[in-house]
């Protein structure tokens, strides 16, 4: 069940244009939320996987390298 506070916001969701209706702010609600847990399932895996295999001075020093050079270029 819905509390009626919460229909009402709906409600002036769909009044202000921003939603056609309450079924799609339902359905926009629940995309939402499935879409932001799949974005942390797949944010956990990859700090696991960091964690499990921490990466090297070695996998990371072009970047840093990289980095320094483009700063040293700007003409700031």
């Amino acid at each position: 069940r819905v509390e009626e506070d919460l229909v009402a916001a709906v409600d002036e969701l769909v009044a202000a244009g921003i939603v056609a209706s309450r079924s799609e702010a339902v359905r926009r609600g629940l995309e939402q939320l499935v879409d932001r847990h799949r974005r942390e399932t797949i944010g956990a895996r990859i700090s696991d996987g960091y964690r499990a295999r921490p990466q090297s001075e070695a996998e990371v020093a072009w970047a840093d390298e990289s980095s320094q050079r483009m700063i040293a270029e700007e003409p700031w």
